[in-house]
């Protein structure tokens, strides 16, 4: 009789993150699995605000261990680590890590001689260069290595930054970085990297030498009469003060405000004056949609008008936008909570679900586990006051509303079913989630699992002891258990990398794309492997 070679027979697929067999203790005191230093690394790469404490490692010592795994990894693996801080920056969306990745990668590997070349990865300069996608952030890359290692930058880091300078620099982005407060101004990095501008861009020269001008002569720095925004701008900075609040109610104001770069940030300075109706309605145009989320209760404070957040309401809830400002999910959250008006709440809501774009509709039947813990509570910034518990719960509530048949359960010491309605809000249901305290997760397993089809667990992954062993022993081995870690502390919770036993990582809903291509029985590569 056939055993293996039959039409419903299934590949036995796996995914990359791994623990190596070694074991230790999680924060809490269970059992806990270590894992090889590439998962450790991605976890942590994709959780990590640099130099931002969490419940149980200090920011200080987190960004240490970043550091020392990107080294490790940087001169063993290279190729690796190069396609994760590329990805890192970019789909992953976390800048000040990536920044940070690439001048360790760039240090570890000069430390060690190691050469470059096709078996290697790709060069010093190619890796700096990669995570350079924003005006600012040369100089971030910039001071991060002068602050770690003086400022005897080498040849590789300074023409990285160059390319990334003939990439990134043109007249609305010196308005907007090339600011008093930056330690490094635009005509610094040109002056130390020796930038050359863009061959096919013939503009860039003038750019660079008043970048410069602007540096070391301010007083008489011309803008270049080749660039209509610099041009514009220096327009309106002449405009007498008194006079300026009438440019912005004119007719054409908003048009004006445009063309010279002119940010909301840059408006109230400019104006010298408050920050009102007539002023948000000439700059609300111009700005992106999540300048705007951001925004919303000021523009409620300002009064304006309901015209206008009609406006302002259809741009931040537009799925291309959405997709284009490539935020986290729970940044709709932090507009949600910090508005005042209930005519944000709608679009904001749109605007969530089309960020969570990647949640799949899974079929059968899904146990969603959602970890409500003390230690998810701590915020994920010290700008912000999100926190993981309310991530957790906005990941766990959107897959379990497009599932077939979902049992949503939060956990802490305790646990239990949090109602949904099919169509509801995802902000609604988040109301309803509690904090439970501890992390008892094997007991919440144990509690809720009743056959189905896969468990779900949206955790830091720190649970307490257990006498039944690892939280995935109580499921069997045939059905995949997906553990969605939100935190990269250095334990998991149970062995993963095997067939039905999956870790994903990150504040985005990427890692969902994972679990339809997992049940078809694919195995997951890294994500910019795919």
């Amino acid at each position: 009789m056939a055993r293996f070679n039959l039409r419903t027979a299934k590949a036995q697929a796996t995914s990359p993150v791994q623990t190596t067999g070694r074991t230790t203790s999680t924060h809490q005191g269970g059992l806990g699995f270590l894992r090889d230093a590439r998962s450790e690394l991605f976890l942590l790469a994709v959780a990590n605000f640099v130099s931002q404490d969490t419940h149980y490692e200090a920011g200080g010592a987190r960004d240490d261990r970043f550091a020392a795994l990107v080294r490790k990894l940087a001169v063993e693996d290279p190729g690796w680590t190069a396609g994760l801080l590329g990805w890192l920056r970019g789909d992953g969306n976390m800048r000040t890590a990536s920044i940070v990745g690439a001048a360790e990668y760039v240090k570890a590997r000069l430390d060690a001689s190691a050469e470059s070349g096709p078996e290697s990865g790709p060069t010093n300069r190619q890796v700096v260069a990669s995570v350079l996608r924003r005006a600012d952030e040369p100089g971030e890359l910039l001071a991060y290595w002068t602050s770690q290692y003086g400022r005897n930058v080498p040849k590789p880091v300074k023409r990285g930054i160059a390319d990334a300078v003939q990439r990134l620099y043109n007249g609305k982005s010196l308005l907007k970085y090339d600011t008093a407060s930056k330690g490094y101004r635009f005509g610094d990095i040109l002056n130390l990297v020796h930038a050359s501008p863009d061959p096919a861009k013939p503009w860039q020269g003038e750019l660079f030498r008043y970048a410069l001008d602007r540096r070391h002569n301010p007083d008489t720095a011309e803008p270049p009469a080749s660039n209509r925004t610099l041009t514009a701008h220096r327009a309106l900075m002449a405009v007498p003060v008194e006079e300026r609040r009438a440019v912005v109610t004119a007719p054409d104001g908003a048009q004006r405000l445009a063309e010279a770069g002119m940010t909301w940030e840059a408006l109230a300075g400019w104006l010298q004056g408050p920050m009102d109706a007539a002023a948000w309605e000439a700059v609300i145009p111009s700005m992106g949609a999540m300048a705007l989320a951001r925004n919303l209760r000021n523009f409620d404070e300002a009064g304006v008008s309901d015209a206008v957040a009609a406006q302002v309401a259809a741009k931040i809830s537009d799925p291309e936008e959405v997709a284009k400002s490539r935020q986290f999910p729970f940044r709709y959250l932090a507009a949600y909570q910090h508005a005042s008006s209930l005519r944000w709440s709608y679009p904001l809501e749109k605007a969530l679900g089309h960020s969570l774009a990647n949640v799949p509709a899974l079929p059968g039947r899904t146990l969603i586990l959602v970890d409500r813990s003390g230690s998810m509570w701590s915020p994920l910034s010290d700008r912000s006051q999100l926190n993981r518990a309310d991530a957790a719960a906005i990941f766990g509530t959107a897959v379990a509303m497009r599932a077939a048949d979902a049992d949503l359960v939060e956990f802490g010491s305790t646990s239990g079913r949090v109602k949904y309605g099919k169509g509801e809000s995802v902000l609604k249901v988040l109301k309803r989630f509690g904090d439970l305290g501890g992390t008892n997760t094997a007991e919440a397993v144990r509690t809720h699992y009743r056959r189905h089809d896969r468990v779900l667990i949206v955790t830091d992954e720190q649970a307490a002891y257990s006498y039944r062993g690892d939280v995935t022993a109580q499921v069997p081995d045939r059905i995949p258990v997906y553990t969605w870690n939100l935190a990269g502390y250095r334990a998991g919770h149970a062995p993963t990398g095997t067939p039905g036993r999956h870790t994903f990582g990150g504040l985005t809903d990427a890692a969902f794309r994972m679990v339809p291509l997992l049940e078809a029985g694919r195995a997951a590569d890294w994500p910019w492997s795919t």
